[in-house]
C-alpha cells in the first residue's frame, strides 16, 4: 500500500465519529461571531467582546458539552475567553495579555445556534477606545 493511501485511509477513520453526529447537531443554522484585536510591543494586554448575535444563542462544539469557540493570536502574548466577565448569555470577553513581540494580534470566535423561526437583525459594531 502506497504511503498516501494509508494517510487518507487513517483521515477518513479518525473523521468518522465527528461527521456522524446525531442530525439534531448540524439541522440548526448557525452564525459565527468574530472579534479581532492587535498590540504593539510593550502594551500591557487587551480585551474585547464578542457580539451576540439577536435570537441566537452559544453552540456547543458538535458532539461535546463545551462552548464551540476558537482563539487565534500570532506574536508574544496569552489570549483567552476571560472567565470573569463572560457569561456565556450576555456578554463574551476575548482577552490577552502583554505583547511581547513587534505586533500581536488575536481572534477571538463563538459559533451560534440561531432559531429558523428569528428574524436576524445586524448588529451595531463596536468602538473601543483606549
Amino acid at each position: 500500500m502506497k504511503p498516501q493511501a494509508v494517510i487518507v485511509a487513517m483521515t477518513l477513520i479518525a473523521g468518522t465519529p465527528f461527521f456522524m453526529s446525531s442530525g439534531e447537531v448540524s439541522a440548526q443554522p448557525r452564525t459565527e461571531s468574530i472579534c479581532n484585536l492587535g498590540m504593539v510591543k510593550g502594551e500591557e494586554g487587551r480585551t474585547c467582546e464578542v457580539p451576540i448575535p439577536s435570537g441566537c444563542q452559544v453552540a456547543n462544539f458538535p458532539g461535546f458539552d463545551v462552548p464551540w469557540v476558537d482563539v487565534s493570536k500570532g506574536g508574544k502574548t496569552t489570549c483567552e475567553i476571560d472567565k470573569d466577565q463572560t457569561d456565556w448569555k450576555t456578554k463574551i470577553v476575548g482577552a490577552c495579555g502583554p505583547c511581547g513581540t513587534d505586533n500581536c494580534s488575536a481572534r477571538f470566535s463563538v459559533m451560534f445556534t440561531c432559531g429558523e423561526s428569528e428574524t436576524f437583525t445586524e448588529q451595531p459594531r463596536k468602538v473601543y477606545k483606549d
